[in-house]
């Protein structure tokens, strides 16, 4: 799967959230995460790109596209993750584990509670 880049992976969660959507709807949503005004035909570019690289299609209705996710976050999440395992922890989720642990963003209860779940 592609990766995508931070500006397309700002848009992208907005469309997952949104489901399906106008560039308008977009639109006051990036402007208000941002703080600053985000030119239409940016985000309307940007909404084109992830359609070129199948992560949404879209319904016409005249001029108007509404666009949907083809990709789903579960689906993205899951390459991401594997992406990030593969290239900075030799492939082992283990290696992520303890650097998560280590760098104190899990902590030992934490991890105790999540194996504790995964048994059940």
């Amino acid at each position: 799967m592609t990766q995508l880049t931070k500006a397309e992976e700002e848009i992208m969660h907005i469309i997952w959230r949104l489901e399906r959507c106008l560039v308008s709807d977009i639109l006051p949503i990036i402007e208000e995460q941002r703080g600053e005004k985000v030119p239409q035909s940016t985000i309307s570019s940007i909404v084109r790109i992830l359609e070129s690289k199948d992560f949404v299609s879209h319904k016409a209705y005249g001029r108007t596209h509404e666009y949907f996710p083809i990709i789903s976050k579960e689906e993205y999440t899951k390459s991401t993750l594997s992406r990030l395992v593969s290239d900075y922890f030799e492939g082992s989720m283990s290696n992520l584990v303890s650097f998560l642990v280590k760098e104190e963003k899990l902590d030992v209860d934490e991890l105790s509670e999540m194996i504790e779940k995964m048994k059940d």
